[in-house]
Order: structure tokens, then sequence, then C-alpha cells
């Protein structure tokens, strides 16, 4: 139960993160958590398979899910059109 809460915090801080990185209107509160979640697993498996270490503590894991949160932004954005 403890990793589930620590995903939600994580995916929460990565899609908040993630929303004022990016440009436009976003795709509102519970997606935006849900695209940090995502995000953190996109992250975590490029940065692994980039070779870089797979453990790093909060700091690390937060900017890993940024990166996959945003990469995942992006795409949905080319597939759902911009949010303007």
């Amino acid at each position: 139960m403890h990793g589930f809460i620590w995903w939600i915090i994580v995916g929460l801080l990565a899609g908040f993160i993630t929303g004022k990185l990016m440009r436009g209107k976003g795709f509102g509160f519970i997606v935006d958590i849900l695209v940090g979640i995502a995000g953190a697993f996109i992250g975590g498996f490029l940065m692994t398979h980039l070779g870089f270490a797979g453990e790093g503590g909060m700091i690390y894991t937060i900017i890993v899910a940024v990166i996959g949160a945003v990469i995942l932004t992006f795409l949905l954005r080319l597939v759902t059109g911009d949010r303007d």
C-alpha cells in the first residue's frame, strides 16, 4: 500500500510540473496525475535503456517521471490535437 501511495504522489508532482512546463490547457487534474504516473514508468524505462541508474532517490524519481510525462503529453497532444 505504501508503494501505491508513493506512485500517486510522484504522479501528482510530475503531472503538475509537466502542466507548468508545457503550454496549453492540459487534460484536467485526474488525467494529469495519470499521465504523471504513466510518465514515471516511461521515464524509468527510457533511463534504464539509456544506461542510467535505476535508483537515485526522490528528486531523481520525480525528474525522470517529469521527463516521461512531458514525452507522453507531447505524444497525446499529437494524437488528440493541441490544447491551447
